[in-house]
Parts: structure tokens; sequence; C-alpha cells
């Protein structure tokens, strides 16, 4: 059964906020498996947009795991508190 990853791009806009949320979403992230291969830390943008202040790439056992820690209570309650604490892109794609 192939990976799942979760490929998010994040500029936090508020840190307090921002800090309330990585609190709640490590719990959710950890119940499901994420271990995480790549998590802010140097970047260059090469094509496309301009690079974001993160990015995370995650890896989940499934792709359905993926989704599932996504749809979650516990990821949903911290997705709500970093509303307006950061832009966020996430793509959540299936490995090989």
């Amino acid at each position: 059964m192939p990976k799942g990853y979760w490929i998010a791009n994040v500029t936090v806009t508020d840190p307090q906020r921002y800090a309330d949320y990585q609190a709640l979403a490590s719990e959710a992230l950890a119940h499901f498996g994420a271990r995480f291969l790549a998590r802010g830390g140097e970047r260059t943008a090469l094509e496309g947009r301009e690079t974001p202040e993160r990015s995370v790439v995650m890896e989940f056992s499934s792709y359905q795991q993926a989704l599932d820690c996504y749809h979650s209570p516990a990821y949903q309650r911290a997705k709500s508190a970093r509303q307006d604490a950061a832009d966020v892109d996430i793509v959540i794609t299936e490995g090989l």
C-alpha cells in the first residue's frame, strides 16, 4: 500500500496563535503516526510563486491515513486554532 504525504506551505502571521495550533496539531499528528520529513529550514523557490516562510512534508503509513488525520476532529480543532494565525496551503498526495 502506498504511503501518504502532507505537503504544506506556511507563512505565519501571528506567532502566538500559531503556537496554540502547533500544540493541538502535534497530538493529532502523533495519533495518526505522522513522521516529519521536512519542517522549516532553508529552502529556495526555483519556479512559481515566492517561497513560503516554512515548508513541511509529513509521511503517513497510507494515503487514507493522511486523509483521516486531516479530517479527524482533533486536527480540525487545531485547524480552527490556526485561523487568522497563518496562510497555509496543504496538499495530500499518494506516494509511489
